[in-house]
């Protein structure tokens, strides 16, 4: 097991092509509540996490290094939590970079989405010459922009686009949260002096 990045929680690690990987993004995938903002909570088939879904997690990217989407496990118990990314817009740039995650029901409200955020901020910053991170969700996902918030991110616009299927709030739009470098480093500072 590859382990990418700590927390005193977390452990991220790669993905693989076993039916342990299929059989935990299969699982997540199909939790209604988790999916509820991504396409309306409709089912995933396996045959699309295969085929879809892990070749995407499965993804070299030649300016990381690396993958940059990971398996969350609980530290300790190895439990499968979700996953995280940090993808750069650019294949060959780690300028700006996309934060994301997707985590199982059980580990709502633990705080966990924020951790393994500002785990993989402070990584991006400090070791991946990351300029800046954005994410994106949609309007009416407040745990989501809660979490992008506690991150240090700072709402910078609501944009619409198109979509396959129309799902409950989508009419209201998406919204980019960002924070560069340079900010991130402010804060950094101020929580360092007394």
């Amino acid at each position: 097991m590859s382990i990418f990045l700590e927390t005193d929680r977390l452990a991220l690690r790669r993905f693989s092509e076993s039916e342990g990987d299929v059989d935990r993004l299969l699982g997540l995938d199909n939790d209604p509540d988790v999916m509820r903002f991504i396409n309306g909570g409709r089912p995933t088939t396996r045959d699309a996490i295969r085929t879809e879904v892990l070749p995407r997690f499965l993804h070299d990217c030649p300016c990381i290094g690396d993958r940059v989407f990971w398996a969350a496990e609980e530290r300790g118990t190895g439990q499968f939590l979700g996953w995280f990314v940090l993808r750069p817009l650019e294949d060959h740039s780690c300028a700006v970079v996309e934060l994301g995650y997707r985590l199982r029901r059980a580990a709502w409200g633990r705080g966990l989405a924020t951790e393994g955020s500002l785990a993989l901020i402070r990584k991006g910053f400090t070791e991946l010459g990351v300029q800046r991170v954005t994410a994106n969700t949609m309007t009416v996902n407040s745990r989501s922009r809660r979490v992008m918030e506690k991150a240090g991110l700072r709402y910078v616009r609501t944009f619409f686009e198109e979509w396959p299927d129309v799902i409950e709030g989508s009419g209201l739009g998406d919204v980019e949260y960002a924070l560069t470098k340079a900010d991130w480093e402010l804060r950094e500072a101020r929580q360092r002096t007394p």
